[in-house]
């Protein structure tokens, strides 16, 4: 089973190679930007909200570009980490896709429709996004294809399901579901998890 990470983007990111203190001010940034977006922001305005120099920033990424990229990076590798420790924590007795589908849910509520937007307009933060949307849907799937070899689920076209599941999780992020449905994102991402859920719990058989 394929880990639901970044590491195709993350093996020759600078971020790899950071100290204590910029992985903090990383995290820091990360936060940050999570709430406010980074479209208007400059490097200046971001070391004056961090409480640290233009320098410290440019030693982590040498432009204001790389340096959104590999926060954006970092987010997303962080989301991957702390889903999957949720996964390998669960109960034996647990559904495994229930579980990621709503921790993935819980992870990505700090993310603001400000900084969706900058993401989405921003290519080399979009390619991080849409590398992430692919590997949700595989892990989707993946999981799919383990309930339906241990009998929990019925035999479905798992990668149609990963695809809908991941094409759904990206309408929520971009606000399209709630500006029609009124529900906030994490509603959205349970409703989505209790449709998936139901559409694939039943007679194995079937």
């Amino acid at each position: 089973m394929r880990k639901y990470e970044l590491a195709d983007l993350a093996q020759h990111d600078e971020a790899t190679a950071l100290t204590t203190r910029q992985r903090t001010i990383l995290g820091d940034l990360v936060a940050l930007i999570l709430r406010e977006g980074f479209g208007g922001w400059s490097v200046e305005d971001f070391a004056a909200e961090l409480g640290c120099s233009k320098s410290t920033l440019y030693a982590i990424a040498a432009s204001k570009e790389q340096l959104m990229r590999a926060a954006v990076v970092e987010y997303f590798r962080g989301v991957a980490e702390r889903v999957e420790a949720r996964l390998t924590a669960m109960p034996a007795s647990s559904d495994a896709l229930r579980t990621y589908l709503l921790a993935v849910a819980d992870e990505l509520q700090p993310a603001s429709s400000r900084f969706l937007l900058d993401v989405t307009s921003f290519a080399p933060a979009r390619q991080v996004y849409e590398l992430n949307t692919r590997l949700a849907a595989d892990r989707v799937r993946a999981l799919i294809a383990d309930g339906v070899r241990a009998g929990r689920y019925r035999k479905v076209d798992g990668a149609f399901v990963g695809v809908l599941t991941a094409t759904m999780m990206s309408a929520i992020q971009r606000g399209e579901v709630g500006a029609l449905t009124g529900q906030s994102d994490g509603a959205g991402y349970k409703a989505l998890a209790e449709v998936v859920l139901n559409g694939i719990i039943g007679n194995p058989k079937q």
